[in-house]
Order: C-alpha cells, then structure tokens, then sequence
C-alpha cells in the first residue's frame, strides 16, 4: 500500500488546471532546464550516494519523468538506465506533488506480484520526493528503493525533501552556467563580426569604383574614400571635419551645395543630384550623387552617404555627340515622323521640331527631360523594361502613349536602335509616327463591331448571315437557340455551312426545297427585301418549325455581298391564336345562348302575349331570370380566372386544419344535397395546411358542386383528408356518379370543358369551375387531379404544403 507522508500544506497554483494542462506545462518546465540527454554530474552522483547512505536503502536515484519513461540522471545499486513511466512509482509522485512511499510492494495491488521492477531486479520498498520548479510542476525525483519491506522516518523524509531541493538548484544552477557561456560565445562573435564589418567597409570604400563621402547631419565630412582622395587632389586628412562646401565646391556654386543638403537632410531618400568639385589643380569635375540616410534607433537621420561618379568626361562625350547631329538636322527636322534621341537612362538628347510640335512643346522644352515624363502616368512604370530590352537586345519597337501639353493622349509607333558613338558612348536613335487618329478610328470600329454583336446577342429573334456563295457567315445566340444549336456547334457546325442545307432543305410536307427556289436567294437578286410570313425551317434534330422571316440584301458600294436573314419562330403565336378563337367561339356560345332565351322570354311578357296567363308569365320571369344568373356567374368566373392567372388575387396564407375546411365546404351544400337525396360520408383525419382558407374552400366547394350534379339521387358523396408524407396534405372528393372516361380525365379542367357538350344545358354551369381549380391550387404550389371509372364513379384529390416552403426539408 502507498502512502502520502504529511508535511506542510502547499496551495499550488496547478489545482485549477487539468491534467493534461498541467502535464504539458510539466514538460515546458523539464525541457527549460535542459536535462534530457545530458552528460553525468559528479555532484549529483555524490547526491545520490549520500541519499542511499543517510536512508541504508540498497539503491537510490534522480528520476527525469519524461512524456512515456522515466530516466535515472543518477543512480546507485541499479543495473537499468531508464524504466517505462507506466511501471514507475515516479509518476505516482510527482502527481502527489509531495513525498509518496510504498513501506511494502507485496501489500499494493500494482505490484503485489513482482515487487517493483527496475531492470532483473525487484524492490519491496519505494520512498520519492518530488523535484518541483519554481512554477509549480514536478519534473521527477529524488527516489529510494529497498529489498525489504520497511517504513521511512522522520530523519530520512526531510533528508529526501532537503537532497530533492538541493538537486533542483544544482539544476537551476547549471542551466544558468550554460546560458551565461552561450552568451559568452555569442557576445565574442558578435565582437568578432563587427571588427570584421568594419575592417570589411574601410577596404570596400577604398577599392570601390565610385566617390563615397559620409556627412553628419551638419554636412561635416565623417569618411572620404580614396577615389576621393585621387579626383578630388586632397588627402583625407584635410577634409575630414569640414563641409565640402568650404573645400571643394567652388564658391560660385556654394550657395546651392548649402541649399541642396538642406533638402537631402529633410527630404526622402534615395535622392540624386549634381554637383561640381574645384580640385587641387584647380580643374572643374562635375559628380554626380545619389544619396541615401543612415537613421538611429529612433529613425532620426543620423548620416548622410553620398555615392558619386565622376560624369565630366560622360557630359563633354554628349556635348560632342549634340555638335555632330547637327550636321544632320536639317535632314531630321524634314521628317514627317518624329526624330530623336535619347541615353541609355532615357534622358532626351534630341528631337526635331515635328515631334515635339507633335506634343505640343518646343524643341528646347523639351531636351534635357526624361522621355518617361512625356508617357500617359499609367504608362511611365512600364518604361524601365523598354530600356532595358533597348539595352539588351540593341532595338526595341511598339508604341508610346504620350501626353499631349493639353492633356490629349496620343499614340507613337516607334522602331529605335541602340547605337554606338566614336567615344564609345551609347544612344537610342528613334523614329516615331503618330499614329493617333488610326488608332482613333480602329477603337470606333471596335466598339461599332462589339456594339453590333451586343445586339445580336440581345436580339431574341434569330438573325442569319450568308455570303453570295451560301455560306453561313454569322448566327447570333437566339438563332442557334432556336435552330437547337450549342455554342459550340456555331463555329463547327453552323459557320462555313451552306445556309439553306442547313434551315431550308425541305417543305413543309416534307418535299425537297431546291435552292434556287428560295425566297432568301430572291432578296440577292432583286436587290429588295423579301418578307415571308408562313414557311419552315429546320432544327439540328430533323425537327421542322413555322417561322415568319425577313431577308434583306448587304450591300456595298452598291454591290451584293450577302444576305441578312431576321426570323421569328411563330409556334407560340399560332398556338395562341388558336386559343383565343377557341376562347371567343366559346365564350360567344356561352353568351348568345342564354341571352337568345333571356330575349324570347322578356319579349313574351313585353308584349302582352301572357298578360292572360300569370302562370305563364312567371314562368318566363323565372327563365330569364336563371339565364341572367348563368351570365353573371360566367362573367365572374371568367374575371376570377383571369384574376388567378395574372398574379392580382393575392393569397393570404395561414396554417389552417383541412378537414375543418372540408367541413365548411359541405355545410355550404348541405341544403342542396338534401334536396338531391344525397348524402355526405366523412373520412377526415386531423391534419394541417398551409393555405388561404377562403380560397380552399371555394375549391373543394366547387368540387362538391360538381359531385352533386353528376350524383344520382341516393348517391353518396365521400369527402376524406390526410397527410402524404411529411410536407403534404390531401384533400379527396370522391362521388359515385357517372364517371369520367380516361382520355377526358386531364381535359376537364381546361377552359369552358365539359364531360359531355350537353352538359353545359343539362347541368347548368360554365365549365370554367375546374379551371378555377386548378389556378387556385397551382397558385398555392399544390397539385389536382382526377381519377375515374365509368359508370362507378370519380375521385378528385387536392395536394397541398403542409406547412410554409421555407421550412420544408
């Protein structure tokens, strides 16, 4: 059996933490103290001795508790380097965070068996004290083992707790000994590094090719390299600690040095500028600088470096090679293009008065000036790689987009070629024609051409192309469309085809159209339009369809280049057509036949022929007046329909229960099924939709209506809801009626449709209920239909959402 010996409370900050947080900070704090794989301490191995003799235990050790083994940093009376942490009584006691014993391994159940083993070896007796950092976590410790059952005094438990302290310092100690070396070895290389920079700057500043000179902020000399020293005639000696402006700089020119390192100082860098150097003999040297700030620690300029080439020979070179192209310039300044010159930096050397007239400048505004300043500002980062091709390939060609001195873009296209003076200098000699206006002209007819094919692809009727040869030459998005074409079967099917093999082959009745009889050729040879309002074209699938097209000849300069086809696919518009006599021979039955009864029967009473006979007279009075209700009721539904069908009866959605609504339709027909001798039959389950209850009810209302017509007296009517699945409810009507036959089952619910054309006289009605129906049900995204056998009976069932469309899943 373990125990936990007891000594002094602690309140560790860890107890808050899991143990898996606390393990990981356990292993932070072990690999802080670089322990792992380290050579033997002396010291601890002293440690270690005196433990196993204070405590005549026959081994002791240093456990380092590592993530899966624990490893003996010292040891005595044991064989084995290290042991699995699963087998330890070390991860017992850094857990407990405190002194933990085994007085007898047989007595606990982890190791009853085989004592505690350590390599071939098995020990009765285990005593540990934690090895805790300063933060808290244990990262092993100090353990004592026994062969013999035994228990562990006072004397021993603070030797344990003493030693396990004295190690953790020694750890401590030597971890502080490693860094202090390392930061020894670091501080001795960085030492050695920073002689070598130094060493290494002085001889880079005395062999480099350019002027170096190094300026405190006050503009004193701090370093001179020696290419200062051999232009300038002086040793560094008598310029170091002075201005260059009280040494070199002639005293013309002082005022503007003095002016010039006033901008450097307060200005961004790299900055470049020019100036000249009296030197000793006398002679004048023009240098040329680019300069650059060394900033402190607060990113306060704290010196100047100035690098420098000497260019007097470079700008004598220039002034001759300026004196040799004049000898030219009459020639140049003739040129219709623009002629000019430029350094391999860009810098204009010249240019006649064309091109800069050209630019809206005069020759003189412009040399001197970097050809870049003249680019449109979006163009002028792109200039760098023209100079450099330039340089590397010796031509260059392409345009320059330059800005006008009134702000006018315009266009250059140059071919210049790198050449090579007698001085050995080299320069771009160029020559550029504006070629704005052309540029101008082919951006309009782009955007004519873009503007065009915009409205072909925009167009919704179909537009042809054809050359004189019958070629396709162009097919707009709706024609191919239309024709069943992809948009990849344009270029490879349609484009390059002849035209008429294509559309026009055949008749309507299937005969082969000869193409020379085509009414499109006519267009080319009669120099008109032709229009066509009743012929066919064909699809890509052998398909024929009615097409109404108009075929207009190109032309140019008079001449016949090919011919334009617009057409329209007129299917829609036929059928439509079709409709709507349809629907004005219908509705003009509907209303003739009872406005012609309504006539006789108020003509009868109107004339006195029945003043005689009241009975008579009624009875016409109850004609005409059954007849208006007919009207009003077909003038109602026709409005109704039309309502429904555009989208103006807007539906008010609610969640209502179905059969409830079932109900009411019935109890609004009760009277009227009493009095046919027909029953109702309920099988309503309760269950909810998500509807316009009012319109709901006119439905099944209207389904009802039409049972009890077709229903013999003694027939029943049975009216059932339930769900169909989870998102939907039905509602069934089911009469014992008639029937309907199957081929007029879907007929039924079109416009002024009835079973039977007697119907409409026998049983009153307009035969526009069920096309009520079905706009009122399709307008709630539900479903109708019917289902019937002759002679037996019909079924008509209503699906509706359950619930609303935004939660169904």
């Amino acid at each position: 059996m373990s125990t936990l010996l007891p000594v002094p409370s602690r309140i560790s900050h860890l107890a808050a933490q899991t143990p898996q947080q606390r393990e990981a900070l356990r292993l932070r704090g072990l690999e802080r103290l670089e322990l792992l794989d380290t050579p033997p301490d002396p010291a601890l191995d002293d440690i270690v001795q005196l433990c196993a003799e204070v405590c005549q235990v026959s081994a002791a050790a240093i456990s380092i508790v590592r993530r899966d083994t624990v490893w003996f940093k010292a040891s005595v009376g044991l064989q084995a380097a290290d042991m699995p942490r699963s087998e330890a009584p070390c991860d017992e006691t850094i857990r407990a965070n405190d002194l933990f014993t085994i007085p007898n391994a047989a007595e606990d159940e982890q190791y009853a068996e085989h004592g505690i083993r350590i390599g071939a070896r098995g020990f009765q007796f285990y005593a540990g004290a934690p090895l805790i950092t300063a933060d808290g976590s244990a990262v092993g410790c100090l353990c004592i083992y026994d062969d013999q059952p035994r228990d562990l005094d006072e004397v021993e438990a603070n030797t344990l707790r003493t030693l396990a302290q004295n190690i953790l310092t020694r750890f401590e100690l030597s971890l502080r000994l490693r860094s202090n070396e390392r930061e020894a070895r670091t501080r001795q290389r960085v030492e050695a590094a920073l002689t070598v920079e130094r060493n290494f700057v002085s001889a880079v500043l005395d062999t480099v090719g350019a002027l170096v000179v190094v300026f405190d902020t006050a503009g004193r000399v701090v370093r001179f390299n020696r290419i200062c020293e051999t232009i300038s005639g002086y040793p560094v000696e008598e310029i170091v600690g002075h201005t260059l402006w009280d040494t070199l700089v002639p005293p013309s020119d002082r005022a503007e040095a003095i002016d010039s390192f006033a901008r450097l100082r307060e200005g961004s860098f790299p900055a470049e500028y020019e100036d000249r150097w009296l030197t000793r003999d006398k002679t004048s040297r023009l240098i040329q600088w680019t300069a650059t700030a060394l900033t402190d620690g607060h990113k306060d300029v704290a010196f100047i470096i100035a690098t420098g080439i000497d260019v007097t020979m470079q700008r004598e070179a220039e002034e001759t090679l300026r004196e040799s192209e004049a000898r030219y310039r009459q020639l140049i300044e003739g040129s219709l293009g623009a002629v000019f010159t430029h350094d391999q930096r860009g810098m204009l050397l010249s240019i006649n008065s064309y091109g800069a007239e050209n630019l809206g400048y005069t020759v003189a505004e412009m040399l001197g000036r970097p050809l870049a300043g003249f680019l449109q500002e979006e163009d002028r980062s792109s200039f760098g790689i023209y100079l450099r091709h330039l340089v590397q390939t010796g031509e260059a060609q392409g345009t320059f987009d330059l800005c006008h001195r009134n702000g006018t873009p315009r266009i250059l296209a140059f071919r210049n070629r790198l050449i090579e003076s007698n001085t050995g200098e080299r320069y771009a000699l160029c020559f550029a024609v504006d070629i704005t206006e052309k540029v101008r002209a082919e951006e309009r007819l782009l955007r004519l051409t873009q503007q065009s094919n915009s409205i072909l692809d925009s167009v919704g009727d179909g537009i042809l192309g054809m050359d004189l040869d019958g070629a396709c030459t162009v097919c707009n998005p709706a024609a191919a469309q239309i024709l069943g074409y992809s948009e990849e079967e344009i270029a490879t099917v349609v484009l390059g085809n002849n035209l008429h093999q294509l559309v026009h082959h055949h008749r309507a009745d299937g005969r082969v159209y000869p193409e020379k009889d085509s009414p499109i050729l006519q267009a080319a040879r009669e120099h008109k339009a032709v229009r066509i309002s009743s012929d066919v074209f064909w699809r890509a699938d052998g398909t024929s369809f009615p097409v109404e097209y108009v075929a207009c000849p190109i032309t140019e300069n008079g001449d016949v280049t090919g011919i334009v086809v617009a057409f329209t696919d007129t299917t829609e518009r036929s059928a439509l057509d079709r409709m709507k006599d349809e629907f004005v021979s219908t509705v003009s039955h509907e209303l003739r036949t009872p406005l012609t009864s309504m006539r006789a029967s108020l003509g009868l009473i109107a004339s006195g022929a029945l003043a005689t006979r009241p009975d008579k007279q009624d009875q016409m009075l109850q004609i005409a007046i059954g007849n208006t209700d007919r009207l009003v009721n077909l003038v109602n539904d026709i409005l109704e329909l039309e309502r429904i069908g555009s989208g103006k009866a807007e539906l008010h959605y609610n969640s209502a229960s179905a059969d409830t609504l079932v109900k009411n339709a019935a109890e609004l027909l009760a009277a009227s099924a009493a009095k046919a001798g027909i029953s109702f039959r309920f099988q309503l389950q309760p269950v909810l939709a998500w509807v316009d209850s009012e319109r709901i009810v006119q439905t099944v209302t209207n389904l009802i209506s039409n049972a009890l017509k077709f229903t013999a007296a003694g027939g029943t009517i049975t009216l059932s809801t339930r769900s169909v699945g989870s998102n939907e409810t039905q509602i069934q009507v089911t009469d014992t009626g008639r029937g309907i036959p199957p081929e007029k089952l879907e007929h039924i619910f079109g416009r002024f449709q009835q079973v039977d054309a007697s119907d409409s006289r026998t049983m009153g009605g307009t035969g526009l209920g069920l096309a009520i129906c079905r706009s009122i049900v399709t307008q709630h995204g539900g479903r109708i239909w019917a289902e019937s056998e002759v002679g037996k009976g019909s079924s008509f069932f209503i699906n509706l959402p359950a619930k609303p469309s935004s939660n169904l899943r």
